[in-house]
């Protein structure tokens, strides 16, 4: 890896330079995609069509896609200079994005129980998506990223680990609610109840905009916050296009619910 990184940056300061561009780059994918979703269902799951490639088993594309965003920082961290990787905040930090992927890659899509196909399309960009994130965040953290003694005690740090910490546990339970709503051999659609689903259609989307903007706020960088904003358009839309669809499937379905933020939107 450190062999790479050196083929493809002369100094430390063209890589720092690179990792600023693809985070400004990220606020501008973010910003394309929430004017994309006026016009355009994110092409996953039920919103799922054949024009966009042919169908990924759903297992399969969840686990490689996600996949990079766990063995890129991985690689990074064991196989690469770590400047700032002794220093306690980078570390915490660095465990809140391994500990999501490590979930989310290793363990998430062998719990999946039937769930649509993915659309080639969409596993690719989402493949490549977290290459580019992972890469991102990992490095940025682990030889970049510089922060003032006593980090981890000062109330964005706190506020934010708390906030991840919260996101997480909403997004890992909001998600074990998804897994159970049909009983072996039923089919069809049925209405989540429990946790977060007594507040919000996309309890699960809740939780893992609330994580990452924790992380931002944590980690205090234009690299996290751009991570942030990116999932924070592509979930908010899907939690929106979820409740539309819920209120027009099912007649009773619970009207003082919200699509993403309780009590609110």
């Amino acid at each position: 890896m450190d062999a790479i990184l050196k083929t493809l940056f002369s100094s430390e300061e063209q890589e720092l330079n690179v990792l600023d561009c693809l985070s400004y780059l990220m606020m501008v994918m973010a910003l394309v995609t929430f004017v994309a979703s006026f016009f355009e269902h994110m092409p996953y799951g039920r919103y799922a069509s054949s024009r966009y490639g042919f169908p990924v088993n759903v297992k399969f594309a969840w686990f490689v896609q996600e996949l990079p965003a766990f063995l890129v920082p991985l690689n990074l961290v064991l196989w690469s200079p770590c400047a700032k990787i002794m220093h306690l905040p980078n570390q915490i930090l660095l465990l809140m994005f391994f500990c999501h992927y490590v979930q989310r890659s290793l363990i998430y899509p062998f719990l999946i129980r039937g769930g649509k196909s993915t659309p080639f399309i969409s596993f690719i960009l989402a493949f490549v998506f977290c290459i580019y994130n992972g890469y991102l965040q990992a490095r940025y953290l682990s030889h970049y990223a510089d922060y003032p003694p006593g980090w981890v005690t000062h109330p964005c740090f706190i506020i934010g680990a708390s906030m991840w910490f919260v996101g997480w546990i909403i997004n890992i339970h909001s998600d074990h609610i998804l897994r159970n709503l049909r009983k072996p051999g039923e089919t069809g659609y049925k209405i989540p109840r429990g946790g977060m689903f007594e507040y919000v259609s996309g309890a699960n989307f809740l939780g893992e905009i609330v994580e990452w903007a924790g992380f931002a706020l944590a980690g205090h960088s234009i690299h996290s916050a751009a991570f942030a904003l990116f999932t924070f358009i592509v979930l908010s839309s899907r939690g929106m296009d979820h409740h539309k669809w819920y209120l027009r499937k099912f007649e009773d379905y619970p009207k003082s619910r919200k699509a993403l933020i309780p009590f609110v939107l």
